[in-house]
């Protein structure tokens, strides 16, 4: 809802009522683990993500019309690739990116939302970070990114978000790059780009 430029998943509700839908499948699903006593930390249904302050929720998609913003490269297509240089807000540093353009190539129907959470402890560090004003939210948790999948499960964030993540300064969270997950990272992008 914040980005200036962003191809990635299009929610098509108000913040309000995706935020709504995605507390109450949390609270029925965390409720549902208590009662099946599968709740061994307090944080389940929640995943952990790529750093302690990252939480994953991965929830069916309840999107009209969603879909994956992500398509394989192929001999057929990698013609209709792009790049150029893309922030994504005004205070980002801008990076060398390739996409498909919008409706150049078809998009799968998403199946999952990948809800990714940052702490607010977290959130507020990269406020400050970025010169932005703190936003005095009482909530443990906030959702700084959806992205449409097939998946039940996290995938690979792009090389350069990695890159970009560990310069806290410029937009990023402020965690080293690992060399294994960067690699991991390399292997799952070098046959795919957003269509943005």
């Amino acid at each position: 809802y914040q980005r200036r430029v962003h191809g990635g998943t299009k929610v098509n509700i108000s913040k309000e009522e995706f935020t709504g839908r995605v507390v109450d499948w949390y609270a029925l699903h965390r409720e549902k683990a208590k009662k099946a006593g599968a709740l061994e930390e307090d944080q389940q249904p929640l995943v952990d993500g790529y750093a302690p302050f990252c939480k994953h929720l991965f929830i069916p998609n309840f999107l009209e019309g969603c879909k994956v913003p992500v398509a394989d490269i192929t001999p057929e297509n990698e013609h209709l690739l792009r790049t150029g240089y893309i922030s994504r807000t005004d205070t980002e540093l801008p990076v060398l990116s390739r996409w498909f353009p919008q409706g150049s190539v078809p998009a799968q129907d998403a199946n999952y939302l990948d809800i990714i959470l940052y702490s607010n402890e977290q959130i507020e560090k990269e406020r400050k970070a970025m010169g932005s004003p703190p936003l005095e939210r009482p909530e443990a948790w906030g959702i700084i990114s959806v992205k449409a999948q097939v998946e039940p499960h996290e995938t690979p964030m792009q090389p350069i978000t990695i890159m970009r993540n560990s310069l806290i300064e410029e937009g990023g969270s402020g965690v080293s790059i690992s060399r294994e997950k960067y690699q991991i990272s390399l292997d799952y992008w070098k046959t795919r780009a957003p269509i943005s």
